[in-house]
């Protein structure tokens, strides 16, 4: 499975972002955990979201609760992070992830996606 991810930007502190990650496999899709997770400099990547094949589970980082959103369309083979209320700390380089299972661990899933930047501005 090869993820795309898109959609970051610059945007001032509590704006919104739509992030986007497309799979290349549609057949499979839905079989699998698609999360995001971030990077900032020189820190280690953490989990941010995820949501389970089917749609009907979702977990998300305790920092992210309540203004972030994820969405998948098993249609399109696409999974999308709706980021609201966008603070400074939010600022790092998104990463789609697809696994087996919904973990917070980044060992957990087998496939990423390139990145994609997202810069808050104070």
């Amino acid at each position: 499975v090869q993820l795309q991810a898109s959609g970051g930007g610059v945007v001032k502190t509590g704006g919104s972002l739509r992030l986007s990650c497309t799979a290349s496999s549609s057949r499979t899709f839905s079989s699998y955990v698609m999360s995001w997770f971030r990077q900032a400099p020189g820190k280690e990547r953490e989990f941010v979201a995820g949501m389970i094949g089917t749609g009907a589970w979702t977990d998300y980082a305790y920092f992210v609760k309540d203004r972030f959103t994820i969405f998948r369309d098993n249609v399109q083979s696409t999974a999308d992070l709706q980021m609201n209320s966008l603070k400074p700390e939010d600022a790092a380089v998104y990463y789609c992830a697809a696994g087996p299972v919904l973990g917070r661990s980044v060992s957990d899933y087998h496939y990423w996606g390139q990145g994609t930047l997202v810069t808050v501005s104070s």
